[in-house]
């Protein structure tokens, strides 16, 4: 019974404490309602569906804020954002003595740009970016396949994420 008594007021101890002290979530944009328009992203590789793999995850995050909202039509977004996968370097496999396991590291460069569309200002841009991860290499085809599969997947999502909390940074600023 008291450790019940305990566990509920350090509860609403820590409630009171975070809501007190203004406490934020820094993954949600609450100022006015923007709009974003997320250009096609160019892929220079031949690496089929970067860019498509790219623009949903930038969406996914995008959804996070109930006052960002990503539309079709250029002409009436409060933001533009595009962007180009420049290369990524998957790397050959080769396998030591024995077929031994061992890690690779997948690289993917890209360069994107955020504009405000009323002033033509860019709020910001990253000329070359380079992303890597690394993956395990195993004796199975089909594992290392899933690998290097899911090491893209943590790119992307990466990569998406920081241009989300990047908007976040400059909103109130416009």
């Amino acid at each position: 019974m008291k450790t019940k008594f305990f566990f509920l007021s350090s509860v609403l101890i820590l409630t009171f404490i975070f809501s007190a002290c203004g406490y934020h979530n820094p993954y949600v944009y609450t100022g006015p309602d923007k709009t974003i328009y997320l250009a096609s992203w160019k892929n220079r590789t031949s690496e089929l569906q970067l860019d498509s793999q790219i623009y949903q995850s930038l969406i996914k995050w995008y959804q996070k804020s109930e006052s960002l909202r990503v539309i079709k039509d250029k002409e009436n977004a409060d933001l533009i954002l595009g962007g180009e996968i420049v290369y990524i370097d998957l790397p050959s496999l080769s396998y030591g003595a024995n077929n031994t396991t061992r890690e690779v590291k997948l690289k993917m460069q890209v360069r994107y740009i955020m504009k405000d569309q009323k002033s033509e200002e860019i709020l910001f841009q990253e000329p070359g970016q380079l992303r890597t991860e690394e993956y395990t290499v195993a004796q199975n085809r089909s594992v290392t396949s899933d690998n290097e599969k899911q090491a893209i997947e943590t790119i992307i999502d990466e990569l998406s994420q920081d241009i989300y909390l990047r908007t976040l940074e400059k909103l109130p600023n416009i």
